[in-house]
């Protein structure tokens, strides 16, 4: 096992180095062993996420009076490190539940809200998905076209949302609809619908790269009937809610980077050190020796980034610069590693039957989720720009 499984060096606390070993084994122990199995039928492995609920894993973040496992960041980060590092595919619908779909309930919802809805996410008894994405909309997530109409004391919704992560298997769909016109975002609401509602569906399972068993798909809203009392927050405010759950999902996006290069530092240490040529290890051979160097110190970095980052949401801090800079620095190592180690494993690395190609294939997903590395460059500039201006 490589050093970056040695807790002490990044100052955890007791609580979170149990946390962590217990995840661990989880994962060892269940997820890894069918990581190529779940990749290569693309089928969602439910029955760990039932056992993942069971353990309080999907519950993570949120407080014991909704189900949750009363987590801090810094261990939510852990969390999706170690199950990102076991398989892409189950790390990317783990984050889609815990840090997008359950988040705007939890942080937005009312009382009434968290108890019908949260509480059945955080045991894993259902299942949720967040819908932002729209198709013409890509990086420009506050162009949203799907409408809501107020008649009476519900809602009626009708749009269609793009690459929606669980939709699929999702019991219960956070969304955005634009309930006024506004500029940008302005008249923006978020609403929570549910499996079964008349004239919601789900389109067919996309076809993917990668994180295949991670299953997503086109949401579509045509004239869905939702309760007045199911809208999340004030109205015409849904758009900020999201933004302030991206902010804290970009560092998760990151925690799973980290996992998937951390993987693949791994597989190419321990290829190099029983693959021979030229009668000698290819360990000993230096155009072998920098690339891990390289991958190593950079996963190393974008772990010390997610973390810093991690720890600052914990203290109250503000994070839009840190969690960017997390997400775009680990997404970008990540994948530089994972191409590496392909590169190191020669033509087997090509093969399906080894596992670097899948973590290449599985990080590609995190240079565009939650935001592109050209958006995060913005915040980013933005953020820093903003401050000598101001």
């Amino acid at each position: 096992m490589s050093s970056q499984n040695d807790p002490d060096k990044y100052q955890l606390s007791v609580d979170q180095r149990a946390f962590q070993q217990g995840v661990q084994k989880f994962c060892h122990e269940r997820i890894a062993p069918r990581a190529a199995e779940i990749d290569a039928s693309g089928i969602f492995p439910m029955d760990l996420f039932k056992e993942m609920g069971a353990l309080g894993f999907m519950g993570a973040p949120y407080g014991e009076e909704w189900g949750g496992a009363g987590c801090d960041a810094v261990m939510v980060c852990l969390l999706l490190e170690e199950v990102s590092r076991a398989s892409g595919a189950v790390g990317s619908s783990l984050n889609a539940h815990i840090s997008l779909a359950s988040s705007v309930i939890a942080n937005h919802g009312t009382d009434e809200q968290k108890q019908r809805y949260l509480r059945e996410m955080t045991s894993g008894r259902k299942i949720g998905a967040f819908g932002l994405t729209e198709p013409a909309g890509g990086s420009d997530a506050a162009a949203c076209k799907t409408r809501a109409v107020k008649k009476g004391d519900h809602w009626v919704l009708n749009g269609v949302k793009q690459f929606i992560t669980n939709s699929p298997v999702a019991d219960i769909f956070v969304v955005t609809a634009r309930t006024a016109e506004g500029k940008g975002s302005a008249g923006v609401s978020a609403f929570i619908l549910e499996k079964g509602m008349k004239g919601l569906s789900v389109g067919p399972q996309d076809t993917k790269m990668g994180v295949n068993g991670s299953p997503t798909a086109q949401v579509f809203m045509d004239d869905v009937p939702v309760p007045g009392k199911n809208i999340i927050g004030q109205e015409g405010k849904g758009f900020r809610e999201f933004a302030q759950t991206l902010d804290r999902g970009r560092v998760n996006v990151a925690a799973l980077s980290v996992g998937l290069g951390q993987a693949a530092v791994d597989a190419a240490i321990l290829y190099a050190g029983e693959r021979e040529q030229f009668g000698r290890k290819i360990s000993e051979f230096q155009g072998i020796q920098w690339p891990i160097a390289e991958m190593a110190t950079e996963i190393e970095a974008a772990k010390l980034l997610t973390l810093n980052a991690a720890r600052m949401y914990d203290a109250g801090l503000a994070i839009k610069k840190e969690g960017a800079m997390a997400k775009f620095f680990a997404a970008e190592a990540s994948l530089r590693a994972c191409s590496s180690a392909i590169e190191i494993y020669g033509g087997y690395g090509y093969m399906r039957d080894f596992p670097v190609e899948r973590y290449y294939r599985d990080a590609k997903m995190y240079q565009i989720g939650e935001g592109t590395s050209q958006i995060q460059r913005m915040i980013i500039a933005r953020e820093l720009l903003g401050r000598i201006r101001n």
